[in-house]
């Protein structure tokens, strides 16, 4: 990560405008669905943690937003997750498909419960 990406702000700046709104998408969905998550960059892109545990993190790439919930939010959800390339703990959104909000919105959901947890 270049030493000037330190914020999701000006990490999510430096990609084109319509990858900006998918990432700022992705972000809007988080803060709205875990307003207490604390946001940072981890592993070079934008990270949340809740209760001090990882909750999600996403990232921009080539031809795709990965998002990383963890395995337990990508096996709790792996048919709605199983049209899309994974890796162990990743999934790959491509940017020339919508962003699935709803599926999103419910796996953040879903690690905000765990997270809830003690």
């Amino acid at each position: 990560m270049k030493k000037e990406l330190n914020t999701v702000d000006k990490y999510i700046g430096s990609f084109s405008l319509d990858i900006q709104q998918k990432l700022k998408t992705v972000r809007e969905l988080i803060k709205l669905n875990a307003p207490e998550a604390i946001e940072s960059i981890s592993y070079g892109m934008p990270a949340y943690k809740l209760n001090n545990k990882p909750l999600v993190y996403f990232g921009g790439f080539a031809n795709h937003i990965g998002f990383y919930a963890t395995p337990t939010g990508h096996q709790k959800f792996s048919k709605e997750l199983s049209i899309y390339k994974q890796g162990k703990g990743s999934v790959q959104f491509p940017f020339n498909q919508p962003l699935p909000v709803n599926l999103i919105t419910n796996i953040i959901i879903f690690r905000v419960s765990e997270n809830s947890i003690k």
